[in-house]
């Protein structure tokens, strides 16, 4: 059975361009608009991993982070940010909230298949 991803971006573009990318992958997607919808979604369905972007409005992707990891349920869900913040305070602000990876837009597809890969051993 594939694994399934959420991406979660304010950017049409973009999330099609990572859904695209992902089920190229051989992996099922659900989308979501901002962190609202994600937390919502991701709530109601069965989830491997979450590619949220960092600059959303409604919920950042940092508060998605940090509502996801208070639920015990998603405690080791991976997490990867998708942004073109590429500052390190920044990066540190992701961790701490609970991160797993980080890549900054614009992307290559190779190079986001390969974060999916590794986290989702």
């Amino acid at each position: 059975m594939p694994k399934t991803i959420m991406t979660v971006d304010d950017s049409p573009s973009v999330r099609q361009m990572v859904v695209f990318t992902l089920r190229q992958g051989g992996y099922e997607v659900i989308e979501a608009v901002d962190g609202c919808d994600g937390l919502s979604k991701l709530r109601g369905a069965s989830c491997d991993m979450v590619i949220t972007d960092l600059n959303m409005p409604v919920m950042d992707g940092i508060s998605l982070i940090r509502e996801v990891r208070n639920d015990p349920a998603y405690r080791t869900l991976p997490i990867v940010m998708l942004t073109t913040e590429s500052q390190e305070v920044r990066k540190q602000e992701g961790k701490a909230a609970g991160a797993t990876g980080w890549i900054v837009k614009p992307f290559k597809p190779e190079q986001l298949l390969a974060v999916v890969r590794r986290v989702l051993v």
